[in-house]
């Protein structure tokens, strides 16, 4: 098979991670950078070593460009939508990182795309690669602690203007809610773990007095779920709080408790106290920490294999449902069903 070619859009923190999860898969070759700032996909590809690659300064030559078959979307929160559904509509593989859209109308147009050009999707919810997060889903395969009841998956990070994209996060135009800007990795946390179907949302949000990291929406928010078949979970989030980045999980089902990396299961006989399991955790908020490559290997083999990402727009477009209804929740003061989003 020759090389996939791929063109990353956008040239910010996380951009460079892809450049080196491309360059790690031997079956891809990073073939164009695009930035909307006049010039800078140029000064990038000379920092960043990429002699040979295509430089533009918007989206439409890569979309006309038969060498690109994969699109990675690193730009701006409020272009995912638009950009990955023309991307889409040109043929082309797309890498959407989230959020894939900051409303119900952006994820309909974007998951009509993608349906109807048949190409392959994933969005960058890119801790479903975490070690962790892979020992806890064979876990649950297993029975290991039986059907959850409960689960709990919480995103503390604060953001300020000590984080490099932090001008992004705190408005509503590109970070849109606590959630869609970071507390979606623990929504989609949520939903990989119960695997079941999200029918109900109640939350709740705040700011902190004097709202001292200028959001334009509040930075903190509650969000409760029940699921199909009764099942119930919560996300607490907080890009304001004044501690270290921590991601929170606990499972509980009906034969045992994980949390985060640590076992109780009445299915090994004598166990006293927890198990801990030396893994490596979703405990850092810096990019260089997450397993980008892996994710990149997953979507070619997705599109050499011609099978459905697990983490594919469509699989995403519930994830952020749930973001919306919890928005829509801590707004108006009432519960609110995933069916009233009508995506």
């Amino acid at each position: 098979m020759s090389k996939l070619g791929a063109a990353i859009v956008g040239t910010g923190w996380v951009s460079h991670e892809y450049v080196k999860a491309l360059k790690a898969d031997a079956r891809t070759e990073l073939r164009a950078l695009v930035s909307g700032a006049a010039g800078r996909a140029r000064v990038r590809a000379a920092e960043w070593g990429l002699a040979g690659v295509d430089c533009h300064d918007s989206l439409e030559p890569v979309l006309r460009d038969p060498k690109i078959q994969i699109v990675v979307l690193c730009s701006r929160h409020a272009t995912h939508a638009p950009q990955a559904a023309a991307a889409a509509r040109a043929g082309k593989h797309v890498v959407v990182e989230k959020p894939i859209a900051l409303d119900a109308a952006g994820l309909r147009d974007l998951l009509q795309a993608v349906r109807a050009s048949g190409v392959r999707s994933v969005v960058s919810f890119v801790l479903r690669w975490n070690p962790l997060f892979e020992t806890i889903r064979a876990m649950l395969a297993d029975g290991l602690i039986g059907p959850l009841f409960y689960a709990e998956v919480d995103y503390l990070h604060g953001i300020g203007p000590w984080y490099g994209l932090w001008s992004w996060h705190r408005t509503r135009r590109d970070g849109g809610s606590a959630l869609l800007t970071a507390g979606c990795h623990a929504v989609d946390a949520l939903r990989w773990f119960v695997g079941r179907r999200a029918v109900e949302v109640v939350a709740f949000s705040n700011t902190s007095v004097g709202n001292p990291l200028q959001y334009e929406y509040d930075p903190n928010i509650v969000t409760l779920v029940k699921f199909e078949g009764g099942a119930m979970g919560k996300v607490a989030t907080s890009v304001e709080c004044a501690m270290p980045y921590m991601f929170d999980i606990r499972l509980l089902g009906e034969q045992g408790t994980i949390h985060n990396n640590r076992v109780f299961t009445r299915r090994w006989p004598g166990q006293k106290g927890w198990a801990s399991i030396p893994t490596i955790l979703p405990d850092s908020g810096d990019v260089t920490h997450h397993p980008f490559a892996a994710e990149i290997g997953h979507i070619v083999d997705c599109i050499v294999e011609g099978k459905e990402s697990h983490c594919s727009v469509q699989e995403a477009v519930e994830t952020h449902a749930v973001c919306l209804a919890a928005g829509i929740s801590a707004r108006e003061g009432r519960p609110v069903k995933l069916e009233e989003l009508r995506i």
